[in-house]
């Protein structure tokens, strides 16, 4: 994967200890940022890993000018419907009703665990990470892109304000919604609409959210309360041929890049 930045180097994990450099990221921000856990999480080797990594591709972002055994700054996996199907499941079916999705027929791609070192946020190495989400995208071509996206905390009440802004102005079509499954599923419509004050809401969303919606997301009906993760999660969707030509064409460029 090609980057403009002479500093920077994109592309897939291709050896396991590669692997392991994303889910050290993943520990940092997950684990020791946001208090997260799980039963394969290695607190020793700090490492965090489920047990759909091996049927993921784990996109990395590389910083050459960091020591090697740090030069993992960003990180994004993926996975396409036949890695699914080799898993079992997409990693988001253990939250999220997906029939709607997988009865569409159209190519799939679950997006997770997106994540960036904390000297890299605000920078160019989300957009770095996005562009080469958009050339791997092209590769494949997918149509529709889905994954779940976190507030931090389990109590839904302090985020009444962005759940209740992201049910009334942001809910996916019925073709393309899933559906908060139950224990964990919390309903998101906790305010009126005509009640909601609109710029104390988007100031409480992530900005990884927010991001998702500037491009024309969509979320699933209903929030995941996760306890081991120590988050909220709404289910986030974007259906390339519902973009408008200005966010279409942020994904194009991979193409761009590509030939």
């Amino acid at each position: 994967m090609q980057i403009d930045d002479p500093h920077f180097e994109l592309r897939l994990a291709n050896t396991e200890a590669e692997r392991r450099a994303a889910q050290r990221l993943r520990y940092e921000v997950f684990v020791a940022e946001l208090g997260g856990d799980g039963p394969l999480v290695d607190h020793d080797a700090r490492l965090e890993a489920d047990r759909f990594d091996p049927f993921f591709d784990h996109l990395l972002l590389l910083d050459h000018r960091r020591a090697p055994e740090d030069e993992v700054v960003g990180v994004y996996r993926v996975m396409r419907c036949d890695q699914a199907e080799a898993a079992g499941q997409f990693y988001s079916e253990d939250e999220y009703d997906l029939t709607p999705l997988r009865a569409s027929g159209r190519p799939l791609l679950e997006l997770g665990r997106s994540c960036l070192h904390r000297d890299y946020r605000g920078g160019t190495a989300m957009m770095h990470l996005w562009n080469g989400l958009a050339e791997y995208i092209a590769d494949h071509g997918i149509e529709v892109m889905f994954g779940v996206a976190s507030f931090h905390g389990t109590d839904p009440a302090p985020l009444a304000a962005p759940l209740s802004l992201l049910h009334h102005r942001h809910l996916a079509p019925p073709d393309i919604r899933p559906r908060a499954k139950p224990p964990g599923a919390s309903r998101m419509d906790l305010i009126a609409e005509q009640a909601l004050d609109r710029p104390v809401a988007v100031r409480q969303m992530p900005a990884l959210i927010k991001a998702y919606l500037r491009l024309g997301g969509f979320v699933g009906e209903g929030a995941f309360i996760d306890h081991p993760f120590n988050c909220i999660d709404v289910c986030l969707v974007m259906d390339v041929a519902r973009m408008s030509e200005k966010h279409r064409a942020i994904y194009q460029r991979g193409a761009e890049i590509r030939s």
